[in-house]
């Protein structure tokens, strides 16, 4: 009986694999359905990736371009306050997946974006930039309070006044004592004259004296002006290095203060390091975001948490979204000068 039913299942499976060539026509077409089937989900499925993407850019486009206010960025070493800014730039274009700079040349602008109070490239520390509407607060961050950490180094006198410039001049400091150099720092303190450095962004004939010392063409020194130093004390001595805790008032120069402290001492001296730790109301360590928060929601938080520090005469009201049919970004950047009733505005895309 076994041996029956095996025959008959064989028999079965015989005729079942003998009929395959009658059938393939229909066969084949079946097994190619499936794969149709799933490119053409795949081609669905990828295709709502796409439209949820746009969605998620247009989304964030929408909020980057409704962004207005203040807020403050860490400068590292090395790029100027005008680089830093264009980086700023392209990283919330990139993340909006908005277009081309190009492009933009030929659309409406839409966005401005500036900074308030240039900071040396050889310099780090707090950045106020302004968004928006926010670029109308800047010339306030510009005269108002800064405070810095400065490192002068006696003995050398550079034609920078800084560490990066061309030594012009050395002479001993082995005398100097910390008395000493506190002992003068009371006249460098208040309502006091300062003479800008060549090396500036001041400017002669609509360019800025840096740019015309750096062409080797001879350049006069801007006279001497008011300016202001709240707080100036030593901080740390060990020669040929001091350390000096600086809060001042609108156009004033830490590299000019240093040396001037460097002749007053029957010497010179040069800025070494230089780091700004406080502009207006904004401090490194509390509001100044690194690199890696230059996003458009992490500006937006630092937005609305900054405008609880600004004075009520200048805080903004919530901006309304752009309308939804400007589909594109335009940037101007408003380039302050450290210096008084002096701002160039430098308008790119």
């Amino acid at each position: 009986m076994a041996a029956a039913e095996a025959a008959v299942l064989s028999s079965s499976l015989e005729t079942d694999t003998a009929s395959v060539p009658e059938t393939a026509g229909t066969a084949a077409a079946t097994a190619a359905t499936p794969p149709v089937s799933a490119a053409a989900a795949a081609v669905a499925a990828a295709a709502r990736t796409r439209s949820e993407a746009r969605g998620s850019k247009a989304a964030l486009a929408t909020k980057l371009l409704s962004l207005s206010g203040v807020f403050a960025v860490h400068k590292p070493k090395g790029p100027t306050s005008a680089e830093l800014l264009n980086r700023l730039k392209e990283k919330l274009l990139a993340e909006a997946g908005m277009p081309s700079p190009e492009w933009t040349k030929r659309k409406k602008q839409t966005l401005k974006i500036g900074h308030g109070g240039t900071l040396d490239s050889a310099a780090r520390g707090v950045l106020v930039v302004g968004i928006g509407r926010g670029t109308k607060m800047l010339t306030s961050m510009l005269s108002g309070s800064k405070r810095y950490i400065a490192i002068g180094e006696l003995g050398k006198a550079t034609d920078t006044l800084d560490s990066t410039g061309k030594v012009t001049e050395e002479k001993p400091y082995d005398k100097i004592t910390q008395e000493d150099i506190e002992g003068i720092l009371q006249k460098f303190t208040g309502n006091i004259m300062q003479v800008p450095p060549l090396y500036s962004a001041l400017k002669k004939d609509g360019q800025r004296l840096s740019t015309l010392m750096k062409r080797g063409e001879a350049v006069e020194a801007k006279p001497a002006r008011p300016v202001t130093v709240y707080s100036l004390s030593l901080q740390k001595f060990q020669p040929p290095f001091f350390t000096l805790d600086v809060e001042c008032g609108g156009g004033f120069y830490i590299r000019s203060l240093v040396s001037d402290i460097g002749k007053e001492l029957s010497s010179c001296a040069n800025v070494l390091e230089l780091t700004r730790t406080k502009q207006g109301p904004f401090t490194l360590e509390e509001h100044a975001l690194p690199e890696d928060k230059w996003t458009i929601d992490d500006i937006a938080q630092s937005l609305e948490h900054c405008s609880s520090l600004l004075p009520a005469e200048l805080a903004l009201k919530k901006s309304k979204p752009e309308e939804s049919n400007e589909q594109v970004l335009s940037c101007e950047y408003i380039t302050l000068d450290e210096t008084k009733g002096e701002d160039a505005i430098i308008k790119t895309c």
